[in-house]
């Protein structure tokens, strides 16, 4: 993860660069990210940026195609219900839309993956290089690199556009994450993710995103045994789900839950490594979200780049407040409609 840090700069960078040529115009903040991590995963796994930020074509449809993976791939069918229906026709035909996103994400990496194949030479130290080292199939690749680009993307996609939302309509937040991060001695060609993570309102903004926008809204466990919860019998093998967004914005646990308030992760202990169970948007256990590390690292860059380097504001100087808030429920959790923004840069 550490041996990365350069790549994960080097993508953020980019994205800077490339909303410099976009001030005073409108940008999709959902498109802009996905492009970005959608690189970085790209390099880390072959050398290689994947898609060209200008290219908003192209990325808003390889977006769409994931994001149409995951919610097939989440939702529930038929057979989830009624079990003798599993194996049988696939009556709501979601197994075949997503077969053919699956084809889609495969023909995204199967001519790098080819040519890397026919002139092997372990040269690039990248994730691709590591697999054909240990002697993976085509196929094993295939299924490895899509629990890493989906998962990837999509949330921290979903996240950083929940962040920047939340902050437009919250300009004292917006202000106080200002006063921080050109307080914290950050200069524009200096960034690290060491310097990020010794800024508290940065992170406490980062955990209040995801208290009340978790990226998956229902997380689902089997129970491995039959066992008692709460005066309930959980049958083995029982499809458990934990409402991680009923949990974040419960008035029990949290005050004044549906509120955007940062400061209440401020001088507390309460983190997002599983230990909290009033705060888990990762999960917890040998189960949680094995992409946590990378999640955490990128969210931090991304976000402290955007604020830092640019003044947002709605298109047309709309008020923030009237700003469309609604949820639209998928995995990753999304905004009912796309987060518009126009940048202007501060330097």
């Amino acid at each position: 993860m550490e041996s990365y840090a350069e790549k994960r700069g080097k993508g953020v960078v980019e994205m800077v660069n490339f909303l410099n040529f976009k001030q005073g115009k409108v940008v999709k903040i959902g498109d802009l990210v996905f492009g970005n991590v959608f690189n970085v995963l790209g390099e880390i796994c072959f050398s290689r940026n994947m898609v060209k930020l200008e290219d908003e074509r192209v990325i808003d449809e390889m977006k769409g195609n994931i994001w149409r993976f995951m919610e097939y791939g989440t939702t529930p069918i038929l057979a989830d219900f009624f079990p003798i229906f599993d194996g049988v026709v696939d009556i709501q035909g979601k197994k075949k839309k997503a077969k053919k996103c699956l084809d889609n994400l495969f023909k995204i990496w199967e001519g790098i993956i080819k040519e890397r194949r026919e002139s092997y030479v372990e040269k690039n130290g990248d994730f691709l290089d590591l697999m054909l080292a240990n002697g993976f199939s085509d196929d094993q690749i295939n299924y490895m690199l899509l629990e890493i680009f989906p998962a990837g993307t999509g949330t921290l996609t979903s996240t950083i556009e929940w962040a920047m939302a939340e902050l437009v309509r919250n300009k004292e937040v917006m202000k106080k994450l200002n006063s921080e991060l050109q307080n914290g001695s950050i200069n524009s060609n200096t960034i690290q993710e060491s310097t990020i993570f010794q800024l508290p309102y940065l992170n406490a903004c980062i955990k209040e995103v995801l208290r009340l926008h978790p990226p998956i809204a229902f997380l689902p466990h089997y129970a491995s045994e039959t066992c008692q919860v709460m005066n309930y019998t959980i049958p083995k093998s029982c499809l458990v789900f934990v409402n991680l967004w009923a949990i974040g914005h419960d008035p029990n646990l949290w005050d004044d839950p549906f509120s955007f308030k940062p400061e209440r992760f401020l001088n507390t202990n309460i983190d997002y490594k599983g230990q909290d169970f009033e705060f888990l948007p990762f999960g917890a256990g040998r189960r949680m979200c094995p992409g946590l590390p990378f999640a955490t690292k990128q969210m931090h860059l991304i976000l402290a780049y955007l604020v830092y380097h640019f003044e947002w504001s709605l298109p047309n100087n709309g008020d923030p407040l009237m700003l469309d808030m609604n949820e639209k429920y998928a995995v990753p959790l999304q905004r009912q409609k796309p987060l518009l923004l126009v940048p202007t840069s501060k330097w």
